[in-house]
């Protein structure tokens, strides 16, 4: 018996250790990760780097024999305008979508959407870019008349459909976890359905569903393939939602394999990598804060 408890704890013991070594070992690759795109890309960062130009100019030729220049503003703006439209149409669509998952739908039709959602999450990246280059492609130019359908609304549309699974389930999370009682005092107080979910239940679950929001953001800002197949892959900044862009991500995908080990060219590829691993890291940091609450007001 002595000798069962003495295995028992020690095997506690291991498997405590275990876990507390996973959880270390998550920091450790996250900060590998950073070390390593940093490294890469530290020599031309402090030797040679221009803030203004990098920052301030649209003009990208990596591989002028002449003049090469480094300009992101246009492939920032790019980014930005696929995402921003990303989240237009998935924010409206994925809220609503687990509002009804949550308090409207009976349990057979919820398991049937929430397995539905996941498997549009399953759905690799490379296939939502057949789908924007085969399928939206031609359906954009007939039916706005435009000169190619790989553009803004092209790219934002195919982000939408792949950021909704995240929005559709953290938000529906965040939705779960407002207290039944929440709901049964507003029911004995005579409100609806429609004033339960509007006046109870989103500002009790408004930091989940903005976490839910951010990640659909971080989502959107960091897929590369999908964009580099329905963008048109233009480095110059939207007009219009039937201009082509070119995101960060793309660049980084389409240049990185023909660019010289350690050229500048390269390099500079790598400080994009810092930029985009600074800007998902921020907005996971600022949905991480918001599913904690921010209990500080």
């Amino acid at each position: 018996m002595l000798i069962r408890r003495r295995w028992e704890a020690l095997t506690e013991v291991a498997i405590e250790l275990l876990i507390r070594l996973c959880g270390i070992s998550a920091i450790l690759f996250v900060f590998g990760i950073f070390f390593f795109v940093f490294r890469e890309g530290s020599g031309f960062l402090f030797h040679g780097f221009k803030f203004l130009e990098f920052f301030g100019s649209t003009e990208w030729y990596p591989t002028s024999q002449s003049h090469v220049r480094y300009g992101v503003l246009a492939l920032i703006a790019g980014t930005a305008s696929v995402t921003a439209l990303a989240m237009l149409i998935a924010v409206p669509f994925g809220i609503g979508a687990a509002i009804f998952i949550s308090e409207f739908c009976g349990s057979r039709l919820k398991e049937t959407l929430k397995i539905t959602i996941e498997m549009l999450a399953a759905i690799p990246s490379v296939v939502w870019g057949f789908i924007g280059l085969t399928l939206m492609n031609p359906l954009i130019m007939k039916l706005f008349g435009a000169p190619i359908g790989l553009n803004v609304l092209n790219g934002g549309l195919i982000l939408a459909l792949m950021s909704l699974p995240i929005i559709v389930s953290v938000g529906e999370d965040a939705l779960k976890a407002v207290p039944d009682s929440y709901r049964e005092a507003a029911l004995a107080l005579g409100v609806t359905r429609w004033q339960l979910v509007y006046r109870v239940l989103l500002p009790a679950a408004k930091n989940g569903l903005l976490a839910a929001v951010l990640l659909g953001v971080g989502r959107a800002v960091g897929e590369t393939m999908a964009v580099l197949m329905a963008t048109g892959h233009a480095v110059k900044i939207p007009a219009s939602l039937l201009d082509s862009v070119r995101t960060l991500t793309a660049t980084i995908a389409a240049e990185l394999g023909e660019a010289p080990v350690h050229s500048e060219h390269y390099q500079v590829l790598f400080i994009i990598g810092i930029l985009l691993f600074m800007i998902t890291f921020v907005v996971n940091l600022t949905a991480y804060l918001f599913v904690r609450g921010i209990r500080g007001k």
